[in-house]
């Protein structure tokens, strides 16, 4: 990526405008010349009065105007000794009021602020400061300069200044000592740089591959990076092995190493079936608390409802409704019993049982509550049941640490208010939400768990789902029968055939699921775009950005994610002229594209239509870029009604959304999803993920490519292998 040329600005704070103390974002009023600037960035104890510089880039805000973003700063140390004594005197350095500093500057000149930093001992020499407060304020003067030492330290390293800023507020004025002594200190805890970074300091510091710190570091990396992937641990022997692998080094070096990190719990060991497997502690204690809760709800019940079978048959001549057999059966079970899982596929009539469960729940006086994982299934959840439905995130009332790390005040100490939780899509829920979920429970709630098992796992740590079906001991309801008005749609139909491992019903052109057979990738490709800009739009009046998705089954190739999205965005927002473009290192934004965010950030603001403001962006988000500022190297985005201006640093995490994989749509539904169906890697290529396609679908299903790749997914039933320990701590209890 082209390195744009920084520039310096200096003067002193006015005003704090606002300051995130979490990470440190701020928004300062700067006098610079005799005039008043804003300027925004990352910044650590910073106070009114201080002389600042600071390097960046000059931008404009789209609501706030011309503003100075700064990437460092530092406080600007003046050289003569009328300009120490002004500095000094403005309470910069905590314990130095106007007499002190007068003392000091009297006594060193122009060399004050040398001494201080370098000779603090000879404060000691001015009457009235002992060697203690000596000692003191030079600490102060330490950590006033020290924020600057450490960014340019980093800089050489390629490490960003809102990673630096996490360093320093990890590690403090000696991060550079400690991270001299310990480079791998980067790449654990919170300060989140990756361990090939890491490990390139590690080395041009002369560090042995060998070393323990280095091997540690290694085993986290790997065990992180696999529940990155879904797993919440690993086989002891294939955790040892791949770390050996990876590091280049004997088995019998990662053994020794990882035996100290069991016994200093770094690290926790449990036996599964027999089998040693390693757990990072955080997700260990979420899969053993969750089957803890579960056996609890299981030994504890809630108050009986009596008279279930006639309340029932009751609704059902009130309302002109005649469950079938299994609905029935899910919805006495939800009434008797305090737990519940509901699955099935489309058109089994999970929606007509789910709301006969609401409703029966309400006519007994109790207090439901409705939960999705995402906003966009959160909705859909409101639209279906006529109830509210929030995120697990809104109910559980998230709120973020100093390191951004999700916390939720809804807990055992702040339970939820309701005697039932339905909580719908769980196939997409992770483990460490589910704990969540499970600790804010109260005690006698009723829990509904809705989901499809022949969905993806969720894109988090653990197979919630699959494990509690797979325990035997949670009372599941699995219903199967394809409802007389779903029959119709062969979306529904097919998707039952392709869960059975039989080829879906692909020549009838007169329905909802099409198959168009091209041969070559190209000719895929252009198939697709034409489809999106063309044909889509022109019969069902479908609009590319608000109706249509493609969906691939991975990001590589030119089928996959990465270029579709490069073709369809010229077909569907063709180029405007340089000066509506934005270049990246893997795409070119334009004025008008559709966008995706691919990563949580916490810190981005937003701002709504009413004025209304507030920060954080999602993983999954999807909205347009309705603003771009070339020479800023800034884009805005709408998502819905929100406002988000991107800078160079937060466009790291945005991508292309013309096309997405199917992992990433999850939780949604589109009117038109097209995918395609083409000779690529197997482990991509399964039932489950086109399955999980297919259902995306609302209203038109085109799959395009060939017949025998679309029969080799079909046949392919190897699901994404997933260690996990739920469903073992499940069976291991005591029997229920």
């Amino acid at each position: 990526m082209e390195q744009k040329e920084l520039l310096q600005l200096c003067g002193s704070v006015e005003e704090i405008i606002y300051r995130n103390e979490n990470n440190g974002y701020s928004v300062l009023t700067m006098l610079c010349d005799g005039i008043n600037t804003t300027a925004v960035g990352m910044m650590t104890d910073v106070n009114i009065g201080d002389e600042l510089k600071l390097i960046g880039n000059w931008k404009t805000h789209s609501s706030y105007g011309e503003q100075f973003s700064f990437e460092y700063y530092e406080h600007y140390i003046p050289s003569t000794t009328a300009g120490i004594l002004k500095y000094l005197s403005s309470g910069a350095i905590k314990g130095i009021g106007r007499a002190t500093a007068k003392k000091i500057v009297d006594t060193f000149g122009d060399k004050t602020l040398e001494i201080m930093r370098n000779e603090p001992e000879r404060l000691a020499e001015i009457k009235g400061i002992s060697h203690s407060k000596a000692m003191t304020l030079s600490s102060e003067i330490h950590k006033t300069f020290g924020m600057r030492e450490v960014m340019i330290y980093l800089e050489k390293y390629h490490i960003s200044a809102r990673e630096a800023v996490r360093v320093w507020k990890t590690l403090g004025a000696s991060a550079i000592e400690i991270i001299e002594n310990n480079p791998y200190i980067l790449c654990t805890g919170n300060i989140d740089v990756s361990f090939e970074r890491a490990d390139y300091i590690a080395a041009s510091l002369d560090k042995p591959c060998d070393d323990k710190q280095r091997i540690r570091a290694g085993i986290l990396y790997i065990i992180t990076y696999n529940a990155g992937n879904g797993h919440t641990c690993l086989p002891k022997e294939k955790l040892i092995s791949v770390t050996a692998k990876y590091l280049q080094l004997p088995d019998d070096n990662i053994s020794e190493v990882l035996s100290e990190m069991l016994l200093d719990g770094s690290l926790i060991q449990d036996l599964l079936n027999e089998k040693e497997f390693i757990f990072l502690p955080s997700l260990y204690r979420s899969e053993s608390y969750a089957a803890d809760r579960l056996v609890m709800m299981m030994q504890f019940p809630p108050e009986k409802i009596t008279g279930v079978e006639l309340a029932l048959e009751t609704f059902e001549k009130k309302n002109h409704i005649h469950y079938a057999a299994l609905q029935r059966k899910a919805i006495t079970e939800a009434l008797s019993g305090g737990l519940l899982i509901l699955t099935g596929g489309p058109g089994t009539g999970k929606t007509t049982t789910l709301n006969a469960i609401i409703r029966l729940y309400q006519l007994c006086g109790l207090k439901v509550a409705l939960a999705a994982p995402t906003g966009r299934a959160a909705q859909r959840m409101s639209e279906v049941t006529g109830e509210e439905a929030k995120t697990i995130h809104r109910l559980l009332e998230v709120e973020w640490d100093k390191n951004d790390n999700p916390m939720f005040k809804k807990n055992e100490r702040n339970m939820l208010d309701c005697d039932a939780l339905i909580l719908d899509e769980l196939s997409m829920v992770d483990v460490s939400v589910f704990e969540g979920v499970m600790k804010a429970l109260p005690l006698g709630c009723r829990l509904i768990l809705v989901g499809d098992s022949d969905q993806l796992p969720s894109v988090g740590a653990g197979n919630v789902l699959g494990d509690l079906i797979a325990s035997g001991k949670i009372p599941v309801v699995q219903l199967t029968e394809i409802f007389r008005q779903s029959m119709t749609s062969l979306i529904v139909t097919n998707a039952h055939k392709i869960v059975k491992g039989e080829m879906p019903e692909i020549k009838r052109t007169d329905s909802d699921f099409f198959f168009m057979n091209c041969d070559g990738k190209e000719k895929i490709a252009s198939t697709i775009a034409e489809l999106c800009a063309e044909r889509l739009p022109n019969t069902y009046g479908f609009s590319a950005f608000d109706n249509i998705q493609v969906l691939c089954p991975g990001r590589k190739g030119e089928l996959g994610v990465t270029e579709l999205n490069k073709k369809l965005q010229d077909a569907l927002n063709p180029s405007q002229g340089t000066q509506y473009e934005l270049p990246m290192p893997v795409y070119t934004f334009r004025l008008g594209d559709k966008v995706m965010q691919t990563k949580n950030n916490y810190d981005l603001l937003w701002t709504k239509d009413d004025g209304t403001e507030g920060s954080g962006v999602f993983n999954g988000d999807i909205g347009v870029i309705v603003n771009i500022n070339r020479a800023a190297k800034t884009a805005a985005v709408r998502y819905d009604d929100k406002f988000v201006l991107y800078d160079t640093e937060s466009l790291a995490n945005l991508e292309l959304a013309y096309a997405t994989t199917v992992h990433k749509s999850q939780g949604n539904e589109f009117d038109a999803v097209i995918m395609p169906v083409y000779y690529g890697p197997r482990q991509l290529y399964y039932r489950n993920l086109l399955y999980t396609a297919v259902t995306r679908a609302k209203k038109i299903l085109i799959l395009t490519g060939k017949i025998p790749v679309l029969k080799q997914m079909v046949d392919n039933n190897k699901k994404t292998l997933r260690y996990s320990g739920l469903r073992a701590f499940l069976e291991r209890t005591e029997e229920i």
